[in-house]
């Protein structure tokens, strides 16, 4: 059986990391655009993949937060699926499975 509360410490660290990623990926996007158009071609270029990455971080918080309220609900560790335990070393490596090994695609 995963240790949740280790887990959960775990997952709220990193919901914290992401946070503060987050917010210093949209402060690069209020950032002016320099006046030199080759320069502006790489800032564009790299807000296009900020963008991308920022989207990454915050559908990484959403599956924290969901598996943090699976761990308030009691069922965290339940295969959405199929409803067998999901394994201990599965939680640990992607502690935000929500299927176990069978199910997984």
């Amino acid at each position: 059986m995963p240790d949740n509360q280790a887990i959960k410490a775990r997952l709220e660290a990193r919901l914290v990391e992401l946070g503060a990623e987050v917010e210093k990926l949209e402060g690069e996007f209020t950032q002016p655009l320099d006046a030199d158009s080759e320069e502006q071609a790489n800032q564009l270029e790299d807000m296009e993949t900020n963008e991308a990455l920022e989207a990454a971080h915050v559908q990484e918080a959403r599956q924290i937060r969901a598996a943090l309220n699976r761990i308030r609900e009691g069922n965290y560790g339940t295969c959405a699926n199929c409803g067998d335990a999901i394994a201990p070393a599965r939680l640990e490596a992607l502690p935000t499975a929500t299927l176990c090994i069978n199910c997984a695609p």
